[in-house]
């Protein structure tokens, strides 16, 4: 090889690399930073524009089905926001770019080879491949909801009459969450060692209120292995001990409300007990803005430091009052592999960008309209200080309707990103049985 062919084969070498690795990038940047070229936009639609009744017919390209039929009905106006970038932390874009390329699907649902951290397939979903909804599901999965722990501390749930709007219960609660495997940003990174249960996730609930159902505690452990069932144990106040949950009562309603615990977040269980379909890309109106910024609730649940919780409104005061930014969605439709299962299917609208699941909308096994699920999301820099530079899409309001039994369930936050507040000594059964005297 003489020295002008090893001069110009190594200058193709060196600008396939370079090709390479812009290539790479852009993959990352679509995935992380979606309104970085060109933020979305519809015909008659800006952010202050208030979508009611008279209007709706010009946006149902850009509202989900449910609540198009909700404003249609007139059980709520629905406030347009400004499109804004919900960041993730930069730890979580780094683990992806370097994760990039060496993660792959197994050769059934629930098998997943060469993750450690982050975004698993950042690569936009490709209609074409049967697989690209399984791929989506495991994105939630391993997304940064709630960062690598995180708590609830309060949470309040109003059972309400959608009719009547009477709330005919209150539930205040304690949720905790934590990562022990593909951490991020909290130490100990990667992981917590030691982890002999081998766990990915725990979720533990505490009842603080009212007297009745004080000390009801809930523990749910999440294995690696997305082919192990969760393991999960509930403690109840007045027997004072601990039971194991069967399978099946995950899809009980829990404490009476109109979630199901596997509807936690959009969804709370294994991929490998859904069949996932990916249904296409759109923009859609979603539950995101800046919790600061909205007229909160002044009169219920406002703490020693001032934090007020959101403000609900609509028809039986279901709706949280908030805005609504057009976002890229991704429609990835979940059934049940189990036939015995209450639902027949439910069909997510996934955010793009922070792969949370901010609406849902749940079949029943005839395929009749039964429930729809609203998670509203606050950017973090516009919540409480602690927040600020967490890069955690904030869970802050929900909204669960029963459009069958014309019921509903809310939720109010209080999201605190602090390791502090959730340690790995919380999520165990011991820890259950010490604190629940």
């Amino acid at each position: 090889m003489n020295k002008q062919f090893r001069f110009r084969f190594a200058a193709l070498t060196l600008a396939m690399s370079a090709g390479v690795a812009q290539a790479d990038s852009a993959v990352i940047d679509r995935s992380f930073y979606p309104y970085q070229a060109e933020k979305p936009a519809f015909a008659g639609l800006s952010a202050g524009l208030t979508i009611n009744q008279a209007n709706i017919a010009q946006f149902k390209d850009i509202i989900d089905p449910a609540f198009y039929g909700f404003i249609e009905k007139g059980w709520l106006d629905m406030q347009v926001g400004e499109t804004t970038s919900f960041d993730l932390h930069p730890n979580y874009v780094e683990a992806t770019r370097q994760g990039q390329d060496k993660v792959k699907l197994g050769a059934k649902p629930g098998e997943i080879e060469g993750w450690v951290a982050g975004r698993p397939f950042p690569q936009e979903p490709d209609a074409n491949d049967p697989r690209a909804g399984e791929k989506l599901a495991w994105n939630y999965k391993y997304g940064y909801n709630w960062g690598d722990s995180a708590a609830i501390s309060p949470f309040y749930w109003k059972y309400r009459d959608l009719d009547s709007a009477k709330v005919e219960r209150t539930i205040k609660f304690d949720f905790h969450f934590l990562n022990f495997t593909g951490r991020v940003n909290q130490e100990p990174t990667p992981a917590i060692t030691p982890n002999p249960s081998q766990l990915f996730r725990g979720i533990y609930v505490k009842v603080l209120e009212p007297y009745d159902v004080r000390n009801t505690q809930l523990l749910i452990h999440r294995a690696q292995d997305d082919l192990k069932r969760d393991n999960s144990w509930l403690y109840l106040g007045f027997q004072r001990r601990v039971r194991r949950l069967a399978t099946g009562q995950v899809t009980d309603a829990f404490l009476g409300s109109d979630l199901m615990i596997e509807d936690f977040e959009g969804y709370n269980g294994r991929i490998s007990d859904m069949n996932w379909t990916y249904k296409g890309t759109k923009f859609l109106l979603m539950p995101f803005y800046n919790h600061n910024d909205l007229t909160l609730d002044s009169e219920t649940h406002q703490d020693s430091d001032g934090y007020q919780v959101v403000a609900f409104a609509g028809q039986g005061g279901c709706f949280p009052n908030i805005t609504w930014q057009l976002r890229k969605v991704y429609e990835v439709e979940s059934a049940p592999v189990e036939g015995s299962h209450p639902l027949s299917k439910r069909v997510h609208y996934v955010d793009a960008q922070t792969f949370t699941v901010p609406r849902t909308i749940s079949y029943d096994r005839k395929g009749s309209l039964w429930k729809t699920f609203t998670i509203g999301q606050a950017h973090p820099d516009h919540h409480l200080a602690k927040n600020k530079d967490s890069g955690v899409s904030i869970d802050d309001s929900f909204s669960m309707i029963d459009v069958q039994a014309m019921h509903c369930t809310t939720g109010q936050f209080k999201g605190q990103v602090d390791p502090e507040m959730s340690k790995p000594e919380m999520f165990s059964v011991q820890h259950m049985r010490a604190t629940g005297n």
